[in-house]
């Protein structure tokens, strides 16, 4: 989907974005065009500090170029992320940067399509909806029943909700790019919360 150039270029903007919402400095680069940073689709930003979520922030699906909208998810995953207080100038040196792009959402018909390591998930019952990124539920061991309970919970819901008739999940894939500039200790930190 993305090739190494891409990836570095993509995981540069989005660094780039954060140091200038941080600093006050203002202006950005020419974007150089390819396919990848053309490609519109979902994305999240994954922020974290000694393997600590320390934000995350995304688009399900976007109409704008990845290039065009990674410096924004990017700025909003240090500063908006409502779990967290805003990112300082002095943490960004230790922040390690995650970028995860979305394959379409596809209705998941029952438990079984689910693979673990490789489909994310998006509950949604009522007004209420959470989403799980795919390399969740490797980071804590769940399995398919444990990983629809967490996307309950981070949609505020009970964690049997998923079960209801009325509850619509979708599945999708992610390819992940990660930030090579920080190097990271596994901590686990429950997503749901």
């Amino acid at each position: 989907m993305i090739s190494p150039e891409e990836k570095r270029e993509l995981l540069a903007l989005a660094r780039e974005a954060i140091t200038r919402a941080l600093t006050g400095v203002s202006g950005s680069r020419r974007l150089p065009r390819s396919p990848g940073l053309e490609q519109r689709c979902g994305l999240f930003v994954t922020l974290k500090q000694s393997g600590r979520l320390r934000g995350c922030i995304g688009y399900i699906e976007c109409t704008r170029p990845l290039g065009d909208v990674v410096g924004e998810i990017a700025v909003k995953s240090a500063l908006e992320d409502p779990r967290f207080p805003p990112l300082a100038a002095a943490e960004l040196p230790r922040t390690s940067i995650q970028l995860s792009i979305l394959s379409p959402l596809r209705r998941m018909q029952g438990i079984g399509e689910l693979v673990i390591g490789t489909h994310g998930l998006l509950l949604e019952l009522g007004p209420h909806r959470g989403l799980l990124l795919p390399q969740v539920a490797v980071e804590f061991g769940w399995d398919p029943e444990a990983f629809l309970e967490g996307a309950a919970r981070k949609a505020g819901l009970h964690r049997e909700a998923w079960r209801d008739r009325e509850a619509k999940i979708s599945i999708f894939t992610a390819e992940i790019v990660d930030d090579p500039e920080v190097n990271e200790e596994s901590v686990h930190e429950d997503p749901a919360v």
